[in-house]
């Protein structure tokens, strides 16, 4: 019995392991999503398009020393006196992270 059983749960666990390669969305999907997303909510007072806004540019942001993904995330959850309060979820506000963080000068 433990001969067919040991087999048998490895072929389980190979064949499980599979399935969340599989499931990751492409590596440019969220870059493409999030700037969909910050030209829908956030272009009236920041430059996503190379327009001029109130707000400093998501390249700027991208290349501030500070600008990581944590900063970013919290950034965004927290309250900011020049800025509407509005509510993104946190896929959203990930490919809105993703997006920006991808303007990085290298």
């Amino acid at each position: 019995m433990h001969r067919i059983m040991v087999p048998c749960a490895i072929a389980a666990v190979m064949l499980v392991a599979q399935f969340p390669i599989l499931a990751q969305p492409l590596e440019n999907s969220g870059i493409s999503s999030g700037r969909q997303i910050a030209t829908a909510i956030c272009s009236s007072c920041h430059e996503i398009s190379g327009r001029t806004k109130v707000g400093p540019s998501f390249e700027d942001i991208a290349n501030l020393p500070s600008t990581i993904a944590l900063s970013l995330k919290v950034f965004l959850r927290s309250n900011h006196s020049k800025m509407p309060n509005f509510i993104i979820s946190s896929a959203d506000a990930d490919d809105v992270i993703a997006y920006i963080l991808s303007l990085k000068r290298k």
